[in-house]
């Protein structure tokens, strides 16, 4: 009878922890994470290949105009207490293989538009 008990005991525990309101979710993030301090590095006049090596290849390249990249970051929250969603985008354009223009919801250093060379 003892271990009768025990099992309808288990049984309703394991059924009734099925019914919390409390799920677990992860954050889902996707695309490239930029740093600041690596988007600060970025100058007028670098190559492709440099942009790449400060900020690894782009999320997205325009398939129309390969002179423009698109760097997107999508953080979606698994839960709301962890903060909200949010989106970041870098788009540079380039001019002849160099970076002419740089654009997004980051801040430019200074010595953007000062060459590398200068």
């Amino acid at each position: 009878m003892k271990l009768y008990q025990y099992l309808l005991l288990a049984t309703v525990l394991c059924t009734t922890s099925a019914c919390s309101n409390w799920i677990y979710r992860i954050d889902v993030p996707q695309g490239n994470f930029l740093e600041k301090r690596d988007v600060e590095e970025l100058r007028v006049g670098m190559s492709k290949e440099q942009v790449i090596y400060v900020l690894g290849h782009p999320v997205v390249e325009d398939s129309f105009n390969k002179d423009t990249w698109y760097y997107v970051y999508d953080m979606k929250r698994g839960m709301r207490k962890r903060g909200e969603d949010f989106q970041k985008q870098l788009i540079l354009s380039f001019n002849d293989n160099k970076l002419a223009k740089a654009e997004g919801d980051f801040e430019l250093s200074e010595d953007f538009d000062t060459p590398l060379d200068q």
